[in-house]
């Protein structure tokens, strides 16, 4: 804690943590839960904002998985090749509506790494059972498909039956390889995905949205 308080930017105490967790993830979480007021403004809302903003210029390593719409076909695959097997928790984003900041496609992988910190230290769920997603189906977002730094697919936003088919694959993926009890929290979709998910969903899979529900 000595240490990252002499960080007097935010942004800079959330790098330092982000290294912390991929070094030592127990002191990381033990950390965590010692100092839950101090640090939770940090590793959430409102630095894990700018972190999105920022994640191509600040990125170091890869964390959760990202599931681009080159793999449609092959999703089962992908989500095969997370060393954990078994995963109860899955925190899954598009990136389209991150906090207030609006699109910010792949960038919106801070978000499920956040929110699953949480789930961990504010929870007791293991890290391990723990999966942050990004499904990255493109950005809008005009300014982070010209940043030489953005780690996305550089195209425009798949819309309609191809995000329905792609999200579809996910889905039933995710409950092949994990289960009918894996938990999955849809996470800043634009309220146009957002509900028409929950509903087409709710019937077959443990889901929830907290941004609409």
């Amino acid at each position: 804690m000595h240490n990252l308080r002499q960080y007097q930017v935010p942004l800079q105490r959330y790098m330092a943590l982000m290294d912390l967790q991929e070094r030592n993830e127990r002191l990381f979480y033990k950390l965590l839960v010692d100092n839950v007021e101090e640090l939770l403004p940090v590793v959430y809302t409102p630095t894990v904002g700018e972190a999105c903003q920022k994640y191509g210029s600040i990125f170091r390593r890869p964390q959760g998985l990202y599931i681009s719409l080159k793999e449609k076909g092959k999703i089962l695959e992908v989500l095969k090749n997370w060393p954990e097997r078994s995963v109860q928790v899955i925190v899954v984003t598009d990136g389209e509506r991150i906090l207030g900041l609006g699109d910010l496609g792949c960038q919106g992988m801070g978000i499920p790494v956040g929110k699953l910190s949480l789930y961990t230290a504010l929870g007791g769920v293991r890290p391990s059972a723990c999966l942050p997603i990004t499904i990255d189906v493109g950005t809008n977002n005009e300014k982070l498909l010209n940043d030489e730094f953005y780690i996305g697919l550089r195209q425009r936003r798949a819309t309609g039956q191809e995000y329905a088919e792609l999200l579809h694959e996910f889905m039933s993926a995710v409950k092949q390889n994990y289960g009918e009890k894996v938990l999955i929290q849809f996470e800043d979709f634009a309220n146009h995905n957002a509900f028409e998910l929950l509903a087409r969903y709710s019937s077959s899979h443990l889901v929830f949205n907290d941004d609409i529900q």
